[in-house]
């Protein structure tokens, strides 16, 4: 009885681990903003996204999902991708304009907290296959791919970098407060048989992404990213033939 209750809380500790590794991946890209290592802080921020993802599904692979989970796991999502790559942004790009540039970290920053506080308020105990709102960790690893591609393209000119970036930092923020649905993937099971094509195309992704990193995380995050408002534009069209269907019914 004994070895099954230790057993029981180290599973516990286990999710907690992997939220302390999110948390850490956040400091150590705020301590690489100090020293201007923005590769390095852009590729933490990257990682904790990985993290996070494995955070949620060990927890509920182990049936260890608690109130205190929740709660640190939010605090962690909100510093790493939250505040780290507000501080990153600023620094990096919007530094150069000013108050106007401090306004729009402080904005994505805020924005994330909200998307964070909504979530655990309204969304708690409740089993959805979307998210609403971007989450906050899509939000983050997009304006760290940007910094990447940015350092690989050579923007050297920092007002005109800040002006490039102002725009997505906008935009990401509003789309994290909005209430446009993105897939969460929460049901995906690799466990049950899937096609022998998908195999196929996930291990061509690998091989591409392997290949051409920062390009195919980009399109990634960017994919993803727009995928929201295209759903949302075409929602209402895929629910007219519905209607028109029900009252073709009626009629007859």
């Amino acid at each position: 009885m004994k070895k099954k209750e230790i057993k029981r809380r180290g599973i516990y500790i286990i999710p907690s681990l992997l939220t302390s590794a999110n948390i850490f991946c956040g400091f150590y890209s705020l301590i690489s903003v100090y020293y201007e290592r923005y590769y390095a802080a852009s590729l933490a921020v990257l990682i904790a996204i990985i993290i996070d993802g494995l955070d949620g599904r060990v927890a509920r692979f182990t049936n260890a999902c608690t109130d205190f989970g929740v709660e640190y796991d939010s605090l962690a999502d909100f510093i790493t991708f939250g505040v780290a790559p507000g501080v990153l942004i600023y620094s990096w790009s919007l530094k150069p304009l000013g108050r106007i540039g401090i306004l729009a970290a402080f904005v994505f920053v805020i924005c994330g907290a909200l998307r964070l506080a909504r979530f655990n308020v309204q969304f708690s105990g409740i089993k959805s296959k979307d998210f609403v709102g971007l989450p906050i960790p899509a939000a983050a690893g997009f304006l760290a791919i940007l910094v990447i591609l940015s350092k690989d393209l050579s923007l050297s000119e920092e007002r005109i970098r800040g002006l490039l970036f102002l725009i997505p930092v906008y935009l990401l923020a509003f789309l994290m407060v909005s209430n446009i649905r993105y897939p969460s993937f929460k049901h995906l099971n690799l466990r049950k048989r899937k096609p022998f094509g998908l195999l196929v195309v996930m291990v061509l992704a690998i091989l591409v992404v392997g290949s051409l990193p920062q390009i195919s995380i980009f399109l990634l995050l960017f994919s993803y990213v727009v995928s929201g408002p295209i759903r949302a534009l075409i929602a209402p069209y895929k629910r007219k033939p519905k209607a028109g269907a029900e009252v073709a019914e009626e009629q007859a």
